[in-house]
């Protein structure tokens, strides 16, 4: 018998990669689909009539992962209507999450038009126009309409007999998969709640965006009046159409004021979501205590297709550099526990990303990865959350432009180096603050600036610089040069040849 060798403690046989089982979540609706039905799932027909009324001349098709194996027909179908002079090439890999627009792979093949396919966030592109294809998901209304009808039948009864006056309004959210239904399921669950005088309200999602075009759907809630005024927030129903997702997950945050009930086409049920609010705002708002014990920020650029990514960024520096916190911008494309685990010295991570992809579970991750909201949360005086929860950029750039979030930062009474009390650890910690003007010179110092040596050649002082003070804490700091303790060696010849068979090589 062969003996096998033991996988040493720094590096590993790879049999694990291999031999592994990996769970994939694919949605069956979209693997049954026959060939016939592909004109009117796929709309072939508008998206040709959008190709050649725009005249475009190069055109990017993004699919998720679970909709390749029909991005050829897709191609072949939309390639023999547009006719010639439309070139159509197909994104197989994503940037970033799929369900942004990947403006940077269509720059590669310098597409004009990007047709998206499958699930989308609806977030505004930033260059490209962009054709939306959901796709047409099956749902029986009928089922639907039963299940939510009973469900809102009886919390809204309930809300009635405590509040009379004051009716609530049912607003309808759903997956795009479901869009095309969701007119007639707002004009059915509309009549089955007639009797109780209750209002149904949904706004169309929209089949194109271009880059200056304002996104109307993920503002249906604020349409409604919910956010202008206080009482409205709290006679407001959210009825959603969908599965488990980060949709599902996001629209429970950013609406914790509200009751939610959901529906899910693939167990025909309808169940209140609502519950489950509480525990996933108790998540955050201890990802939120971590980031206040962090000095050293990381800012996670999560996306390049939305359009106000650049301000968000500068508006999350801007907030640092206010509270005397250092940060350093990373651009790493797909998020991974191996990826972020190298940048040792950032205590805590903040993600630029779409609203769906925001917010990261980090149980896997060494470090916490917050929203750019719960940073400005986490740099504000203690107790002043609300529980209000915003995901959306511009709300968070309109924010900053209304209040001076710089004046909210933390006041330890005039003393900078008074300590602060750390809910995470239970102890007083002591803050490093960075950004500190010298009183011997007036030059702006960045992490930019050169490194300065001593006449042993080791990094002595780098003004301002987190990763500095963290090398100089580490054990090993790499090779040591120890010029001048070594006499130097004779000069020799060295081998020659290829590493096969040297030329002096006599073995």
């Amino acid at each position: 018998m062969t003996d096998v060798p033991a996988a040493s403690t720094f590096s590993a046989s790879g049999e694990d990669a291999i031999t592994r089982t990996i769970e994939l979540n694919i949605d069956s609706s979209a693997q049954n689909i026959v060939s016939s039905d592909f004109l009117e799932i796929y709309e072939i027909e508008r998206t040709v009539a959008a190709i050649v009324e725009g005249n475009f001349k190069r055109i990017a098709l993004q699919f998720p992962d679970e909709l390749l194996c029909h991005s050829v027909p897709i191609y072949r179908l939309l390639k023999s209507k547009a006719g010639e002079g439309h070139d159509i090439y197909v994104l197989a890999d994503t940037s970033y999450g799929s369900c942004c627009v990947d403006e940077v792979a269509a720059q590669h093949v310098d597409a004009d038009l990007i047709v998206h396919y499958g699930h989308a966030c609806l977030s505004q592109p930033s260059r490209l126009p962009v054709v939306y294809v959901f796709g047409k998901k099956s749902i029986d209304v009928d089922d639907c309409i039963n299940q939510l009808g009973q469900c809102l039948t009886t919390q809204l009864q309930q809300d009635t007999a405590s509040n009379n006056n004051n009716r609530p309004t049912i607003l309808l959210r759903y997956d795009v998969g479901y869009s095309c239904h969701a007119d007639i399921i707002t004009h059915r669950l509309e009549s089955e709640l007639q009797s109780l005088n209750t209002r149904v309200l949904h706004d169309p999602l929209p089949t194109r965006l271009d880059p200056k075009t304002i996104v109307q759907s993920p503002k249906t809630f604020e349409q409604t009046g919910g956010e202008s005024d206080e009482d409205s927030l709290t006679n407001v129903i959210v009825a959603y159409i969908g599965g488990e997702s980060l949709n599902l997950t996001n629209l429970l945050m950013t609406h914790s004021h509200c009751e939610v009930y959901a529906y899910d086409p693939s167990t025909r049920s309808a169940h209140l979501q609502s519950h489950r609010t509480n525990k996933m705002l108790m998540r955050r708002f201890a990802m939120v205590q971590r980031a206040r014990d962090a000095d050293v920020f990381g800012i996670l650029v999560g996306t390049l297709g939305v359009t106000s990514y650049l301000p968000l960024i500068a508006h999350a520096r801007k907030l640092l550099a206010r509270a005397q916190k250092k940060s350093y911008t990373i651009s790493v494309g797909k998020l991974n526990p191996a990826k972020l685990a190298n940048f040792m010295e950032i205590e805590c991570f903040i993600l630029i990303a779409c609203p769906e992809n925001s917010v990261i579970d980090g149980k896997e991750f060494l470090r916490p990865i917050v929203t750019p909201f719960e940073l400005e949360v986490a740099l504000q005086a203690e107790g002043t959350w609300s529980g209000r929860y915003v995901l959306d950029f511009e709300k968070l750039l309109a924010g900053d432009s209304e209040n001076d979030l710089g004046a909210a930062t933390e006041d330890n009474g005039g003393d900078p180096d008074q300590p602060t009390f750390s809910l995470v650890t239970g102890k007083y910690r002591q803050a490093k603050r960075y950004g500190i003007e010298d009183n011997e010179t007036s030059t702006e110092r960045t992490s930019a600036a050169l490194t300065l040596r001593n006449q042993d050649g080791a990094l002595s002082k780098l003004a301002d610089s987190a990763a500095a003070m963290f090398l100089h804490s580490r054990s090993y700091q790499g090779l040591e040069t120890k010029i001048g303790e070594d006499s130097p060696s004779v000069l020799e010849q060295g081998r020659s040849g290829i590493a096969r068979g040297y030329s002096d090589d006599h073995s």
